[in-house]
């Protein structure tokens, strides 16, 4: 997982300056021209778009990795009119104004993926996802989707945050951290902990946080959450030390999951695990502290059925709190593996 570059876009400068990061990103990522030419006319499209139509848009363009082959996410945000006809608006020809309205069409052909989120009178949310050399549309998906967004607190280039997602024999573990304060000590700290998930994601989340506690003495320690999703009992077992904060959401229910008090590094207690049922059609939603805590989707209730990236994007676009490192990853069972 690599943090999502934030760029303001309310003038076509500032398109060029999302652009030109993806490109250096593409080239590191090793996509090859054609791959990093795509990149570069959605980030292009999709900026353009926003200095059009939006209000307080943004473009977060991030990478990571899906069964060994790397994608670029370029994300769209704003706070616009919405849509309220999107396909309409994504056929080639449309426009509201005086330019040919090619730009949201081009961008949906070009990307590997390509999914939205819009209400009108609240903006919209756009995912294109780009995947290096001639990989198309991702594999068929097994017990779990998971995506997430990620941004370093602002005047930081590397994020304090991490989180890390790996599938084991009998279903998946993520984990999340939070390294102490922000900056290049806090990341220390994240690394520390999600690096050790794709050697343990089968360890019970108890044993877990003790080796990631032992890996982090040294640092500056790290609130850390570890969440064990069984692909065949459809729940999830909780264990974690610090402030992440974990939900279950869906149309009709809203659980919390608990975690201890503690820094992982520093000092934590006894590792108590907290199992706990996944209803069907909900959402595992994890997020640190640099989202509000006290959200809610009411205004926006369908968005549960929407791509986990783009439910992300929607929480950081109005419930982050602008002043440090935020993350929030979310995770579906897939409906392949919900109880018939």
């Amino acid at each position: 997982m690599i943090p999502h570059a934030n760029f303001a876009v309310h003038e076509p400068s500032q398109v060029g300056a999302a652009r030109r990061h993806a490109a250096r990103l593409a080239d590191a990522l090793g996509f090859d021209d054609v791959a990093a030419g795509r990149v570069a006319l959605v980030v292009t499209e999709l900026g353009n778009n926003l200095v059009r139509h939006a209000q307080r848009g943004r473009l977060l363009v991030g990478a990571r990795t899906e069964r060994d082959v790397p994608c670029i996410e370029v994300l769209s945000l704003d706070h616009g009119p919405g849509m309220a006809d999107v396909e309409a608006c994504l056929a080639d020809g449309y426009t509201s104004g005086s330019t040919p309205g090619t730009g949201l069409g081009a961008a949906r052909r070009l990307a590997s993926d390509f999914h939205y989120y819009s209400k009108v009178d609240q903006g919209t949310v756009i995912l294109a996802r780009m995947r290096a050399g001639t990989a198309g549309r991702r594999a068929a998906d097994g017990a779990f989707s998971h995506g997430g967004v990620c941004l370093a607190a602002p005047g930081e280039v590397v994020s304090g945050d991490g989180w890390a997602y790996a599938e084991h024999a009998h279903g998946a573990c993520l984990m999340m951290a939070d390294g102490l304060g922000h900056g290049p000590d806090a990341a220390i700290a994240s690394d520390g902990a999600t690096g050790l998930l794709p050697l343990h994601a089968a360890l019970a989340p108890g044993e877990l946080l003790r080796k990631v506690h032992g890996a982090l003495s040294g640092t500056r320690g790290a609130a850390v959450a570890i969440y064990a999703l069984d692909a065949a009992g459809a729940g999830v077992t909780t264990c974690g030390a610090g402030n992440i904060a974990g939900r279950l959401i869906s149309g009709n229910s809203d659980r919390t999951l608990l975690t201890q008090h503690g820094t992982a590094g520093v000092q934590i207690r006894q590792p108590q695990e907290q199992r706990s049922d996944w209803p069907p059609h909900a959402l595992l939603i994890v997020h640190t502290d640099g989202l509000r805590t006290r959200w809610n989707l009411s205004a926006a209730a369908d968005l549960v059925q929407c791509d986990v990236t783009v439910v992300a994007a929607w929480l950081i676009r109005d419930h982050c709190r602008g002043r440090d490192d935020a993350t929030v990853v979310v995770v579906r069972r897939n409906a392949s593996h919900l109880p018939s």
